[in-house]
């Protein structure tokens, strides 16, 4: 992506300062920080991963907070919609999703050029992306695999509907007409939708100054927890239940995937600071790239949402082409069938390809032993998640997610309540509980193996 002039950026760095926006420690104390960045992080380029992207100003701890962006100085739907006109135009137009509506006031806003309170931040975003929307018929073609194919004429046809399902309401804003443009609806969806952040208030997110200069790292690790969470529905109890009923648990799949991806992230809004706060996701030695997961995308999604791709992503995915009869012998989504870049099968593919196996006659009775290790896995997660409970409110929360053998666990252990607020929180003895029970259930994992 093209990328602002230098002196854009010096100009916009002295905004964000004015802000409250810091990585100074003594800074975040203060009322009126003097600089933006200096302390802990520095503006680098990095010409062999992502060019322009935050270096280390020192020597960090993994955990530090190295960031803190005041609430005042996000850019929301909220924030922009201040404006009258907006407002009032953009309620007439309720069928419009948030993200449209998003969209829209983000170019309303370029329209005013220097006379936004935003013109800085503005003016230092990309000129320009390279997510999939903006491919050529040319260069969609290009990419030759047929699922790659499909998902970009997928992302060229949305971007094409959403711009003009919202044209009536940007004609009644006045835009200019370099404004009401296809190609300038790609940039400003593009903006958002690769460099919006999450906040609890706005599902959309929002545009995070200084913030959104940290260049990606892919989660290593952590890429296996996340297919535990998606392939949620495929546990055995989960499964049986489908099985029975036929009825869809994708609205729960969803709500524990955002969980989870919401703890790979290295940032979040934080309510008792009032500021979006950034922490070193490792220890860095000065000099060194300082990189934010975004959460767990293949190459191909990072194309699509970002605009770039990973020499060595750990969560890219290969599909390969199956018998037409194993699809229809299961339940799991094509897109979850895949071999990992490891050379292993998703558990998708793999439970499959065991249900495909099994004789027709019995898949009905027998077929759940093909979750069993998932669901063991998925359960070992919900056990962590319990352990690393921030605070009462996340705790009550997963506590209302939990079923089977952990609501039993919990009927069997005693919970106590704070003296003050009353809120949900773990005994000393219900942890020791906790602990016993996750040895039990990593012993029959191992077994099962």
């Amino acid at each position: 992506m093209e990328e602002a002039e230098p002196e854009t950026l010096e100009g916009f760095l002295a905004w964000a300062a004015e802000l409250g926006i810091s990585d100074s420690l003594h800074n975040f104390q203060s009322q009126k920080p003097r600089i933006c960045l200096g302390n802990s992080l520095v503006v680098s380029f990095f010409p062999d991963a992502g060019g322009r992207g935050l270096g280390a100003a020192r020597d960090l701890r993994k955990g530090e907070l190295i960031l803190r962006v005041p609430k005042s100085a996000l850019l929301t739907r909220d924030s922009l919609l201040k404006d009258g006109i907006l407002s009032s135009a953009a309620n007439g137009h309720r069928c419009l999703s948030p993200t449209q509506i998003m969209t829209v006031c983000l170019l309303y806003e370029m329209g005013k050029g220097k006379n936004s309170f935003w013109y800085p931040y503005l003016k230092h975003l990309p000129r320009s992306y390279e997510i999939l929307a903006t491919f050529s018929e040319f260069e969609k073609q290009a990419l030759q695999v047929d699922d790659a194919v499909w998902t970009t004429e997928k992302a060229i046809s949305k971007a094409e509907t959403e711009w003009k399902q919202a044209t009536l309401l940007m004609q009644e804003l006045k835009l200019k007409p370099r404004l009401l443009s296809l190609r300038a609806w790609i940039w400003a969806s593009a903006t958002i939708s690769s460099r919006t952040l999450h906040i609890p208030w706005d599902e959309v997110g929002c545009l995070c100054p200084v913030g959104d200069l940290f260049n990606y790292a892919a989660p290593g690790g952590e890429s296996k927890d996340i297919e535990n969470v998606e392939n949620l529905m495929h546990s055995s109890s989960l499964q049986d239940d489908s099985l029975s009923s036929g009825h869809s648990t994708d609205s729960l799949l969803v709500e524990r995937y955002d969980a989870q991806l919401q703890r790979l992230t290295d940032g979040g809004y934080d309510d008792d600071i009032g500021a979006y706060c950034f922490y070193a996701r490792n220890n860095y030695k000065k000099g060194e790239q300082v990189l934010l997961s975004y959460g767990t995308y293949t190459n191909l999604e990072l194309l699509e949402h970002y605009g770039f791709l990973l020499n060595k992503n750990p969560n890219d995915k290969v599909f390969i082409p199956l018998e037409p009869s194993m699809y229809s012998c299961n339940s799991w989504p094509k897109e979850s069938m895949y071999i990992h870049q490891d050379g292993q099968p998703s558990f998708a593919l793999l439970s499959a390809l065991r249900l495909w196996t099994t004789p027709q006659s019995q898949r009905r009775s027998i077929g759940h032993l093909a979750y069993s290790v998932e669901g063991d896995s998925l359960l070992l997660f919900t056990i962590d998640e319990i352990q690393n409970a921030g605070n009462p409110m996340e705790l009550r929360k997963l506590l209302c997610q939990l079923e089977s053998e952990a609501c039993a666990f919990l009927e069997a252990n005693s919970l106590q309540k704070e003296e003050n607020g009353g809120e949900l929180v773990l005994s000393r003895k219900t942890k020791r509980s906790i602990e016993r029970w996750k040895l039990a259930v990593e012993w029959r994992l191992r077994e099962g193996d």
